[in-house]
């Protein structure tokens, strides 16, 4: 289908809004109450770095809400205030953290049920009002929730719908898109919504293969079976990685993507030469600027000297994840929680392991002066960041010093 076409049909629609309501002021004031801390404003304005009894807090200099993400929160605010009444569904988690989504449950906005794995629209009445999250959503729910008469307010993220256009202009000129994300995140799924041909890689160790397969060939029916829920319908890789473009889902490793680009460049290079790179291959930026932003504080604080690093975010937040990894790869003792009540003592914390697994971690806090590193998710709230803080200041005060 023509996906341009029919976004821009959806974007004329009188039931679609993408701007807001106008009722900025009174959400914004309800945000800050809400969402913000003092304590993490004042850690701020002392450089990042705060100091209570044993404990010293390092906080990276760029993490907590993205812009995207506190665009997203407030429209979903502005929705329920502009239609006080109406029924009002999202089709997915607005954000990856819990607390905010609870608070959407609280102010009466439904989540689209899932059965079976898959979402059952049929809750869905004409004249109910429909957010499509932060992550954005496929074309195919966008087609079940026009055609149905609802009014979307659509908070995607524009740096997801950046990514959206580049695999269109993939599609225009017949390149295959591959696209570096998770098959099962729900930005990939709206992506790949958007492309024609994909294939989408988790990581630089998938990428090697497929350019291995490009150089070398390989076993298809292996090939098809690799990557069986992470391309598109009627995939031929002997016949459709002959022309391919890089796309990624915003919150992956930036350095990854950049890595698997470059990759896929050489490779095409070096099957079809220099003079013909550009009729094989197509690389734009789509790498999200706030994305980038706290990975690279997270790399500016391993490097100091610390005892243990907090990564606070929603355990199905990819960009959480990623910063986990950072810290997990230069042996920082390190735990990924989601909220405050994962602490269970200075003896016992529950985290999420890289692995995607809970555990649950002994002895994770030192006794006697510890710095520690922290850091949050681009869907976190500087408030859950501050409980945690809060939370380690009471536990080390129960501890004599040693």
């Amino acid at each position: 289908m023509d996906t341009k076409a029919f976004k821009r049909s959806l974007q004329h629609s009188e039931n679609y809004n993408r701007k807001g309501f106008g009722h900025q002021a009174e959400v914004t004031s309800q945000l800050q109450s809400e969402y913000q801390s003092s304590l993490i404003q004042e850690i701020r304005d002392r450089n990042y770095i705060w100091e209570q009894g044993d404990v010293t807090i390092r906080l990276a200099q760029a993490f907590g809400f993205c812009w995207g993400v506190e665009r997203a929160v407030a429209m979903a605010y502005e929705t329920r205030q502009h239609f006080p009444t109406e029924r009002i569904w999202i089709t997915n988690e607005i954000i990856h953290n819990p607390s905010v989504n609870q608070r959407m449950q609280e102010m009466n906005i439904g989540f689209i049920p899932v059965e079976a794995g898959n979402k059952d629209f049929s809750v869905v009445e004409t004249g109910d009002v429909v957010i499509l999250p932060a992550f954005g959503a496929s074309v195919q729910e966008m087609q079940i929730l026009h055609n149905q008469g609802c009014k979307i307010v659509d908070t995607t993220c524009p740096w997801v719908s950046k990514v959206w256009n580049t695999v269109e202009k993939h599609k225009k000129i017949a390149y295959t898109s591959i696209i570096h994300g998770k098959y099962k995140h729900e930005e990939t799924i709206a992506t790949s919504s958007f492309a024609g041909k994909y294939l989408i890689v988790l990581n630089l160790q998938e990428a090697h293969y497929v350019a291995d397969y490009i150089l070398n060939g390989g076993d298809r029916q292996e090939f098809l079976q690799k990557f069986a829920k992470a391309c598109s319908a009627g995939f031929d890789p002997d016949q459709d990685l002959q022309r391919v473009g890089i796309a990624n889902q915003t919150t992956m490793l930036k350095d990854e993507t950049e890595q698997i680009g470059k990759l896929f460049e050489r490779t095409m290079m070096q099957k079809y030469g220099t003079i013909e790179l550009n009729q094989h291959f197509q690389s734009f930026n789509t790498i999200c600027d706030a994305t980038q932003e706290r990975q690279d504080a997270m790399l500016e604080l391993v490097q100091h000297d610390l005892d243990l690093m907090l990564v606070i975010g929603g355990f199905n937040s990819s960009n959480t994840a990623q910063l986990q990894q950072i810290a997990a790869e230069r042996e920082i003792p390190s735990y990924h929680i989601d909220c405050v009540e994962r602490i269970k003592s200075a003896d016992a914390i529950e985290h999420r392991q890289l692995n995607g697994e809970l555990a649950i971690a002994q002895n994770w806090l030192p006794n006697g002066k510890i710095v520690v590193g922290v850091t949050s998710g681009a869907s976190t709230p500087d408030k859950v960041v501050a409980d945690v803080m809060e939370k380690i200041f009471a536990l080390k005060a129960l501890v004599p010093t040693l």
